[in-house]
């Protein structure tokens, strides 16, 4: 399932190809996320356009809506979207973090970050919306309030529901500001549930012929610290599982958790097995993805340059650029987001009509952000790959 085409011979970088039932990935390679079984704004076609090669979906937000067993019936994600390339699913697992510690502590994965989920019960006291038992989690719906239980059984049998080609074990993503008890706590706890994902995993793959065509990826945590880092990724690298996952937070404030990102990955890579591929969740930012791929990173997935296309930040080489400034309204700054850039927005499209759209809440204006902003990633890693 997993090719090492070349490796560098200035860092831990390697070029490689994934293969699934669905198609080759390149890697390196970046996932865009579709969340609920789309990149919002875009088409299929647009994205294929793009080069985009795999889509990341999400196991919670499919499982509420419009449910795994409803999608199975449709013949699985693949036939759902239109999508007939490679499709990642997560375990549900960062929800987990999301809905409890994230709302206790009002942080996201990066500490100093919080993206306000808006959940359907919520008060000044912060309250969390989920309960980690040694079972499983017990949440409440972000949309309705109505409870739910997500186990390491469930979660395999979801994401075997929807039918994506690579699917992860259940895990706790720890909050940046979870002290070393609660972290330590958390990692063996997840080490257990990644035993239970493997093991269901196996019983569908005897029992399911569908389900062998799958691949398991298990999931390393440990937080910020070195020693609970180093355990993980030795526990986890040493089952049988088809490639791994880094996972949790990276850092106890903002100014440290990208150094802290790269200081994880220094401790962790040489416990994962060199013939697995490896994937960084929920990491996306242009200078983390150079240093992680140094670091033997062969994939990623984030929602950044989504958020930031359907929010007026449009990426360059230089920076994002904030298109609801009224300064490209005034020749001659209005002129395309990037003069070299061949995506359909910059070919057709100037930084004065963008920012125009933005300005009157056109909805026109975040698609053709977005669709800047993940030509320019996938330019990114087309030439990260050249480079290696």
């Amino acid at each position: 399932m997993f090719r090492i085409l070349k490796k560098s011979n200035k860092s831990n970088a390697r070029l490689g190809v994934i293969s699934t039932p669905h198609g080759d990935i390149q890697t390196p390679a970046f996932i865009p996320v579709g969340t609920q079984a789309t990149v919002k704004g875009l088409t299929v076609d647009q994205l294929k356009q793009m080069g985009i090669e795999a889509l990341l979906c999400n196991t919670y937000h499919l499982y509420l809506r419009p449910g795994d067993k409803v999608v199975k019936k449709l013949g699985g994600l693949h036939k759902f979207m239109n999508w007939d390339r490679p499709i990642f699913t997560d375990s549900g697992g960062f929800q987990v973090f999301s809905l409890g510690y994230g709302i206790e502590h009002k942080t996201g994965k990066l500490a100093g970050y919080y993206h306000n989920l808006r959940p359907f019960i919520y008060d000044s006291k912060n309250k969390r919306l989920a309960k980690v038992t040694e079972e499983g989690v017990e949440f409440r719906s972000h949309i309705d309030g109505s409870k739910h239980f997500l186990t390491p059984e469930k979660s395999i049998q979801i994401q075997k529901n929807l039918g994506a080609d690579i699917i992860f074990a259940f895990d706790e993503c720890t909050s940046p500001l979870s002290d070393y008890e609660y972290t330590k706590k958390s990692m063996e706890m997840t080490h257990r549930w990644a035993i239970r994902s493997l093991n269901e995993f196996k019983k569908f793959k005897r029992l399911n012929s569908e389900t062998l065509n799958q691949q398991l990826f298990g999931i390393v945590q440990g937080g910020q610290y070195k020693d609970l880092r180093e355990q993980s990724a030795k526990f986890i690298g040493e089952q049988n599982f088809d490639g791994f996952g880094i996972g949790g937070s990276f850092g106890s404030s903002y100014g440290d958790s990208k150094e802290n990102m790269r200081k994880v990955l220094d401790w962790i890579i040489s416990f994962l097995p060199e013939e697995k591929p490896r994937h960084l969740l929920g990491i996306g930012g242009v200078d983390d993805i150079y240093e992680a791929v140094k670091r033997g990173i062969d994939t990623f997935d984030c929602v950044q340059p989504t958020r930031l296309g359907r929010n007026g930040s449009a990426l360059t080489k230089n920076g994002n650029l904030n298109l609801k400034s009224s300064k490209w309204l005034n020749p001659p700054a209005g002129g395309p987001i990037d003069k070299k850039c061949q995506c359909y927005t910059c070919q057709n499209h100037s930084r004065a009509y963008l920012a125009h759209l933005f300005r009157v809440n056109e909805m026109l204006g975040p698609i053709l952000t977005t669709i800047h902003n993940l030509y320019f990633m996938e330019q990114l890693m087309k030439e990260i790959r050249s480079k290696i």
